[in-house]
């Protein structure tokens, strides 16, 4: 069935991205290891809590110094946290050709306000107004794969769910989309994404 409207994962989908490298990053500005900081950022849940929007920066900085022991500037600290994206350039074809059919497209992405800030602010012409709509876990306060943002997600994109097209590179996430009602494929590379939509009706002549 030819999509009504198309979701995108921003992560390893739009933007490849390395955490180890953040997790370098804010060790060499507050003077922690690599190893500390992963643990004070993943193994604590405090990722988990900027990405559902429980805490801001502040406090999560707070937080973050209290664990590892560490002072730091909390702007520097953020930048090391988000500088870590690489745009996937072999996507913009595809979206400039589905932009070309009249398919309306979003994000639907587990983020926090400071990496998502810093892509916003990074100058990418793909964002934010490419996209029609923007569901980023911590405004919407629930993650991929609770059924609570594939809730919000369908609402704001105004189709019905069996007409949403979903890619992300998660098998869960995908997994969760389809309980959801959704259309939802793993996301492996630009040209297996190009022949699935192929498939629903959706030729992108590229």
């Amino acid at each position: 069935m030819r999509p009504q409207f198309i979701y995108f994962d921003l992560g390893n989908v739009l933007f490849a991205f390395d955490r180890d490298r953040a997790f370098r990053q804010m060790a060499a500005v507050c003077g922690a290891t690599a190893r500390t900081v992963e643990k004070a950022v993943i193994d604590s849940g405090l990722q988990e809590s900027l990405e559902t929007g429980r805490i801001d920066w502040t406090t999560a900085h707070a937080e973050f110094s209290r664990q590892t022991g560490t002072t730091s500037d909390p702007g520097a600290l953020a930048r090391a946290a988000s500088d870590m994206f690489t745009l996937r350039v072999e996507m913009l074809p595809v979206l400039a050709a589905i932009e070309r059919t009249g398919c309306p497209t979003g994000l639907l992405s587990n983020t926090c306000a400071i990496h998502w800030r810093h892509l916003v602010d990074s100058g990418y012409a793909i964002l934010p107004g490419r996209f029609a709509r923007q569901v980023l876990s911590y405004e919407a306060g629930v993650m991929k794969p609770h059924a609570g943002i594939y809730a919000v997600a369908t609402a704001a994109a105004g189709v019905p769910c069996d007409r949403i097209f979903f890619c992300d590179d998660l098998p869960q996430h995908v997994a969760a989309a389809r309980a959801a009602g959704w259309d939802a494929e793993l996301f492996t590379s630009a040209s297996a994404l190009i022949d699935q939509l192929a498939a629903r009706g959706l030729t992108l002549s590229l």
